[in-house]
């Protein structure tokens, strides 16, 4: 299908949208239908579309070979750390055009995510670091799990150097999140503090990216529970606010069993991508280059009323530099000023009922997570512990 063909059937389906003047919002950006429905259309067919696959080698040597049915939740924590990505190496308002060249950084974000065991944020990669979250790989996953083994595998990957911050307690201490983020970039041989090796640790101005050492970018994850079983109207001002932020990544939820990447909302309607659709794998080229016709979603945008939304969700922000994360403080602050029930907290000071901070650390193993369940007997091991954990 030609690129023009492909604006021409979303704006057909946009024509479905109703006729107002009310902004639709895509992670931190205004778009008005009547005036630039096109830009609308190129901002959501840039987003990085992560879904199910299938035929890739078997997850732990013998495990499945498609995620089908059980990986939505995962695939959804790939499409918002993919967002963040993005606005990392080549910023929030790079577009994607069908055929056109693109950098060599948007290649190598793809291949972070490629269905490989050896791609940093593989689906071979999420499920078998889940299982140290006590889920079997094939098991479904909710936000918080998700962005449990984010927080773990973004320590293997020294490209991005990123700082993952998942939130405990629907708290947000600012405190604790500066040191994470101006904590030295370590090398296992780094971590001793001997004036020697601190002093070389920081005289390394530059990090595997070529970013200048200092502040780390931060991916600050949120999971909140808003209602019991229904998400309660009084959240729901308060949670649209949070796509309007220049930092916003979106969030993940959707319904039980059911996973979805939500990135904006028109009204009273959350718009989302979908990843149930079952897709073949697709592997690099020799060059690097990965055919990325199949990681944008290229048709209409889905949407679904946020009153049936299900109350367990993750919010997803990026700061790219210190002082994004001020501008986000200040902007939740006036957000959370506003509400009668907060979402959350945000905090200056590490609440001292919790046990200390420590910012996590790259384990002293050579290998990622994958790599250390050498065989599917040890898998089944594990698999039983948390069984019987679990009686």
């Amino acid at each position: 299908m030609e690129y023009e063909n492909q604006i021409t059937i979303l704006s057909d389906y946009l024509e479905e949208f109703p006729e107002t003047d009310e902004p639709v919002w895509i992670l931190g950006r205004q778009h008005h239908l009547k005036a630039d429905k096109s830009k609308l259309l190129l901002d959501i067919s840039a987003r990085l579309w992560f879904t199910y696959r299938r035929k890739f080698s078997p997850i732990g040597g013998t495990g499945p070979s498609s995620d089908a049915g059980w990986g939505c939740m995962l695939r959804c924590g790939q499409m918002m750390l993919a967002q963040a990505l993005i606005c990392r190496h080549l910023g929030r308002d790079w577009q994607w055009e069908k055929h056109k060249k693109q950098p060599e950084e948007y290649h190598r974000i793809l291949r972070c995510f490629l269905d490989r065991k050896d791609c940093c944020y593989s689906i071979h990669q999420m499920a078998q670091m889940g299982v140290g979250e006590g889920k079997s790989i094939g098991e479904w996953f909710g936000p918080n799990t998700v962005a449990q083994v984010l927080k773990k595998l973004a320590l293997f990957d020294e490209w991005n150097s990123l700082a993952v911050y998942v939130s405990m307690d629907n708290t947000v201490v600012i405190e604790d999140i500066k040191k994470m983020c101006w904590s030295p970039p370590q090398s296992s041989s780094a971590a001793h503090s001997s004036t020697h090796l601190h002093r070389s640790a920081l005289g390394r101005n530059k990090n595997a990216a070529g970013f200048c050492a200092g502040w780390k970018p931060l991916l600050l994850i949120i999971p909140l529970r808003l209602g019991i079983n229904h998400i309660n109207p009084v959240y729901i001002d308060a949670f649209k606010e949070c796509f309007k932020m220049p930092q916003s990544l979106g969030a993940l939820g959707g319904k039980p069993n059911n996973a979805y990447y939500f990135i904006g909302f028109l009204g009273s309607e959350l718009i989302y991508l979908d990843p149930h659709t079952t897709q073949s794998f697709v592997d690099s080229e020799e060059n690097g280059t990965v055919d990325d016709q199949s990681f944008h979603c290229q048709q209409a945008p889905h949407r679904m009323k946020i009153m049936n939304l299900d109350p367990s969700v993750a919010l997803g922000f990026f700061c790219k530099e210190e002082c994004d994360f001020d501008n986000w403080c200040s902007l939740v602050q006036k957000i959370l000023k506003q509400q009668s029930l907060r979402m959350f907290e945000l905090v200056q000071k590490h609440p001292p009922h919790w046990p200390p901070f420590i910012p996590p650390t790259k384990p002293e193993v050579t290998t990622t997570g994958a790599e250390l369940i050498e065989s599917t007997d040890k898998l089944f091991e594990l698999e039983e512990e948390f069984e019987i954990l679990s009686v």
